[in-house]
């Protein structure tokens, strides 16, 4: 059974590295790598399956960090907030087919086209370009990705979620991030349980792809 582990932090809004962190994604995201140990190779988000997301709906931010094992609290700023960690293989363990839950996850809904440059346009990437999801085309990637996730949703609430960059006219990632929230049953464990450990969509640098379940 893989492992994995959430930690929650409470920031103090009194902390200057807090109120940087949340005025800036990218901030926030040097932030959370410092939770990690070294050599961890090129990619050390994936491989410690690191993903994160921010919720902002008290008074008193939450900083949620999921790791494939504890991470180290004592590299965070004297003061940043008041975290803890749970273990989440209990709920991995009880996955099942049938079993409705609650689901919430901020994500990047977005696809890649290859559609040639427009008139004024920057050239088009080796890859293609990366373009944003509105409205109905959101909803309907949330649905496909969640149908492979192992999640046959039931309700669902869409919420805007802002990328916050101090300087937008700099180089850097801008992201269009929706909250999605609702129930939905489980339909396949195995993929589920990939999803949760893995993320969904893009943007997992930047506070997007972290499935959150409860028991419905």
């Amino acid at each position: 059974m893989p492992t994995a582990t959430l930690t929650r932090i409470r920031l103090n809004l009194a902390h200057p590295t807090v109120r940087r962190d949340l005025a800036d994604y990218t901030a926030l995201h040097r932030t959370v790598m410092r939770l990690l140990p070294d050599h961890l190779g090129p990619h050390p988000r994936r491989s410690a399956g690191v993903l994160f997301r921010l919720e902002r709906g008290n008074r008193q931010p939450l900083l949620l960090v999921q790791t494939r094992n504890p991470p180290d609290l004592t590299a965070l700023p004297h003061h940043y907030g008041q975290a803890d960690t749970r273990d989440l293989t209990p709920m991995l363990s009880a996955l099942t087919p049938g079993r409705p839950v609650r689901y919430r996850i901020t994500a990047n809904p977005s696809t890649r086209t290859r559609r040639p440059p427009g008139p004024g346009e920057h050239p088009l990437p080796k890859h293609g370009r990366v373009l944003a999801l509105d409205d109905t085309a959101a909803l309907a990637w949330w649905h496909r990705r969640a149908t492979q996730a192992g999640l046959h949703l039931h309700t669902t609430t869409s919420e805007p979620k802002p990328f916050r960059r101090p300087d937008r006219d700099q180089p850097g990632p801008v992201h269009r991030l929706l909250q999605f929230d609702g129930t939905a049953l489980i339909t396949d464990p195995v993929a589920l349980t990939d999803a949760l450990l893995s993320g969904i969509g893009r943007a997992k640098s930047y506070g997007a792809g972290l499935l959150s379940l409860a028991p419905a």
